[in-house]
């Protein structure tokens, strides 16, 4: 990875992505589901409604997330922001095994008040648990200071 080139992604853009990626995920799932268990998903109170549930809104989210993290090196909204995720070491594409693990790791990072998501907010790197856990890291182009500022 060219350093010149590339910086850390803050918390702030990766929240926005985040909120990108659940919009369309909300948009994909929600439909399915109903069409399935029509009104019950508003009353259920149990966890998941059933097979195909769990399939429409835990399976599908992380094979589309792990698909497009290992072929595309982001999410629909991380490239919508211009972001991507590398190897932390190198700055290489990430392997199945590294987008299956960033992936899982999201659990322990939430499980404390979201204190493993935060943690981006302040580690130099801009990891949370979950890129440290991975050895994954998200960058960006370097804005250009003199066009923001002239333009």
């Amino acid at each position: 990875m060219n350093n010149e080139e590339y910086e850390y992604a803050g918390f702030w853009i990766r929240v926005g992505a985040s909120l990108i990626d659940s919009l369309l995920f909300f948009i994909i799932t929600l439909p399915l589901t109903f069409s399935i268990y029509g009104s019950l998903i508003w009353e259920s109170n149990g966890v998941f409604l059933g097979g195909a549930d769990f399939l429409i809104n835990v399976t599908f989210p992380l094979f589309a997330t792990v698909l497009f993290w290992f072929y595309k090196s982001a999410t629909p909204g991380k490239m919508a922001l211009k972001i991507k995720i590398v190897n932390a070491d190198d700055g290489a594409k990430l392997s199945v095994g590294q987008c299956i693990g960033r992936y899982f790791a999201y659990i322990p990072a939430m499980l404390i008040f979201m204190l493993g998501i935060i943690w981006v907010a302040f580690d130099k790197r801009k990891q949370g648990w979950h890129a440290k856990l991975a050895k994954t890291v998200v960058i960006r182009k370097k804005q250009d200071n003199k066009a923001i500022f002239n333009g």
